[in-house]
């Protein structure tokens, strides 16, 4: 029950954190450059400052100048950092960060408890908080104000369409507004391209996908007002569970009665094998997908992450769920 009970928690902060943009291209697979030497942008850059903005929690701050020590709390504040071109300006992360490479290299300043003493002693101009997990930081968060730093909490993104805000927030007080608008346009035209591909997809032949984001014996799922909801629509399948409303944890009987035609698990990285976990569990021998064998691990970095990955985890969705259109 530990176990499971903190593998939660862990996922739990993951999916208040979702660098690539998920191309086909090669270049979709290297690392975020860490710099922009444009010299125009860089004026314009500095143009922005000093900068009035009102966080997620509602507190109103000026920050004077563009950062250039930064700290992030949260993984997906992280990545959308990393793809703005701001890895040379991050100086620490959370202790669950783990993309892109570059993060290995930087000092750890705790997860889901801050070590504030070590955020200090990196003097960063900028920490970026996240609201999924602000409140439980509350105490720290304020002795890092009190420091006269400035903490911006980035809102709690559970769409696609506040994945986008998200990162255009991260640009806007970081002074990388050009760079935001980039990455937002190009998952706009990644996501649209997945729809276009999908659109002839019948609704005899539109499948439906139940979701498995922790494991058995207690089993959680992604119902509608989720990113897994919201990728599921991009790619023309249904959410097994759309009648639940956000992250819930599901009787195994009632996963039963949804039968859905695919079965996609979001915990390879912690747990062995899961497919062949679902595969022999008692009672699910009829059910459609564990009969066909249907029954998938998806990385849950990219599919639950708000960021510029988003798209590359759609697309990885849509490869399991409709194999006969997405082989290459």
């Amino acid at each position: 029950m530990k176990k499971v009970l903190s593998f939660f928690l862990l996922l739990m902060l993951t999916l208040g954190l979702l660098a690539g943009c998920g191309s086909d291209s090669p270049e979709s697979e290297k690392e975020p450059e860490s710099t922009d030497e444009s010299t125009g942008q860089t004026e314009a850059e500095e143009s922005a400052f000093p900068l009035t903005v009102t966080d997620a929690l509602d507190h109103d701050m000026t920050i004077d100048e563009k950062p250039e020590r930064i700290v992030s709390l949260i993984p997906s504040n992280t990545e959308i950092a990393f793809a703005l071109g701001l890895g040379e300006e991050i100086v620490g992360v959370s202790d669950h960060d783990n993309y892109p490479e570059a993060v290995e290299k930087k000092e750890r300043v705790g997860g889901l408890e801050l070590n504030v003493e070590v955020i200090l002693s990196l003097e960063p101009d900028l920490v970026l908080a996240h609201a999924s997990s602000a409140h439980n930081s509350e105490k720290a968060l304020q002795q890092i104000r009190d420091a006269g730093i400035d903490v911006y909490v980035v809102h709690d993104a559970q769409q696609i369409t506040e994945a986008y805000e998200s990162v255009e927030q991260i640009g806007q007080v970081t002074g990388t507004q050009d760079k935001a608008e980039d990455i937002v346009s190009n998952m706009k035209e990644e996501f649209a391209a997945l729809r276009e591909k999908t659109k002839a997809i019948s609704d005899d032949e539109r499948k439906s996908v139940f979701f498995e984001v922790s494991p058995a014996p207690e089993l959680f799922t992604a119902g509608k007002n989720t990113f897994f909801d919201d990728l599921l629509q991009v790619i023309n399948a249904d959410n097994a569970a759309k009648e639940q409303d956000g992250w819930v944890q599901m009787d195994p009987e009632a996963i039963v009665q949804l039968n859905p035609d695919v079965i996609i698990t979001t915990y390879g990285d912690y747990e062995d094998d899961p497919a062949a976990q679902v595969l022999k569990r008692d009672g699910w021998k009829d059910m459609t997908a564990v009969e066909k064998e249907q029954v998938y691990d998806v990385p849950s970095d990219i599919v639950s992450r708000p960021g510029p990955r988003l798209a590359e985890g759609a697309k990885e969705i849509a490869k399991v769920v409709y194999p006969e259109i997405f082989d290459e």
